[in-house]
């Protein structure tokens, strides 16, 4: 197939409309839930009272900015893809934003700028209705009118559209992480898949076992190391791909698939953490010394412990002592020349998964 012919094909997947609406029009859509904010993007607001301020700013000079990104489902509800935070923070403004993070914020209240100095102290509220500290009905009216591009991605679109264009908005610059956008991306592609998924990352001993800080906890790092445990074992890697990119495509792909059983999956799951936590515990996914284990989590030991206890389930619950077993492969695999040569930090991940990945289902076999 010629570039051409590439570019053409791509084009049939993507289908798109635009046009420029008030921001009135998108408060009234959202109140009406005709504009939705999944949860778990909404966590992702994260401006702070300065940055607010300024966008309001903007809009009350009639400085232009960006348009809003929407994806329309097959309802004709309209999920926002980019524009969270301009969105929400009128949201908030008006007093209409909605879920947890609303009662978090609590009312905006706006600070002086350079250009506009008396916003300080201000809020959505009018004068006549003796608050001395409203921006009044004139202004609101001026916000309320303010034109903003609309673009959307219809429902006929291929359902990787969505994703893509999400990502490649959101990667970079915009202060989201790339487990944050895959997230994000993931509930409003399968908010069951993503449920599951957050829900096995909550189990007890995988935390454990990958000693999870409360921080980490609450960015959902988690989310990701319990997503490399899936892809790890139900989706192929191709050598050279980069490790976010097969990260991207097998969310896709594993949250599409009506094949894909969860159930069996996350029993599979937990019983390997329970394994590795009994044996283990915290110490599992660390470097042994010759002596005992220590320092901070490994990657490289979670591809290859985690995959290999999971895909030998089986056999190492036959075992009359699977912890010994587990906690001897933990220590051997620090002399095991394929996991030296492939493990240090010099190590391309690319690489390293390429090499490791094929370890573990052996290595960690009580039968080989």
């Amino acid at each position: 197939m010629s570039l051409l012919e590439e570019v053409q094909a791509a084009r049939k997947k993507v289908v798109t409309d635009g046009y420029e609406m008030s921001l009135g029009e998108l408060i009234n859509l959202y109140r009406n839930d005709e504009l939705k904010i999944d949860p778990v993007f909404q966590r992702l607001f994260r401006w702070d009272d300065e940055r607010k301020t300024r966008f309001v700013e903007s809009i009350l000079l009639g400085i232009p900015f960006p348009p809003v990104f929407v994806f329309q489902n097959e309802d004709g509800i309209w999920e926002l893809i980019d524009g969270l935070q301009r969105l929400s923070t009128i949201f908030q403004l008006t007093g209409d934003l909605k879920g947890e993070r609303a009662d978090e914020l609590g009312v905006l209240v706006l600070n002086g700028t350079s250009f506009l100095p008396s916003l300080d102290g201000k809020r959505w509220a009018n004068s006549s209705d003796g608050a001395v500290d409203g921006i009044g009905s004139v202004l609101q009216l001026e916000i309320k009118r303010a034109r903003v591009r609309v673009e959307i991605l219809k429902s006929d679109s291929d359902v990787s559209a969505k994703f893509e264009l999400f990502q490649r908005l959101n990667t970079g610059g915009a202060g989201l992480t790339e487990q944050e956008v895959r997230n994000s991306i993931a509930v409003s592609i399968n908010p069951g898949f993503y449920s599951w998924l957050t829900g096995c990352a909550n189990e007890p001993s995988f935390q454990s076992t990958t000693a999870q800080t409360e921080s980490a906890i609450e960015a959902q790092a988690g989310v990701e190391l319990a997503l490399r445990f899936f892809a790890f074992r139900s989706i192929p890697y191709r050598n050279g791909l980069d490790v976010h990119e097969y990260l991207d495509q097998a969310l896709l792909k594993m949250a599409t698939d009506a094949d894909f059983n969860q159930q069996s999956e996350g029993e599979i799951f937990r019983k390997t953490f329970n394994y590795l936590n009994a044996a283990m515990g915290d110490r599992a996914f660390k470097r042994w010394n010759g002596q005992n284990f220590g320092g901070k989590f490994l990657m490289s030991v979670y591809e290859v412990l985690a995959t290999g206890v999971s895909q030998n389930v089986a056999k190492i619950e036959a075992l009359a002592d699977p912890n010994s077993f587990i906690l001897q492969k933990a220590k051997d695999l620090w002399v095991n020349p394929v996991f030296v040569a492939n493990s240090g930090a010099g190590v391309r991940g690319t690489t390293r998964l390429a090499k490791l990945l094929p370890v573990g289902a052996e290595f960690l076999d009580p039968d080989a």
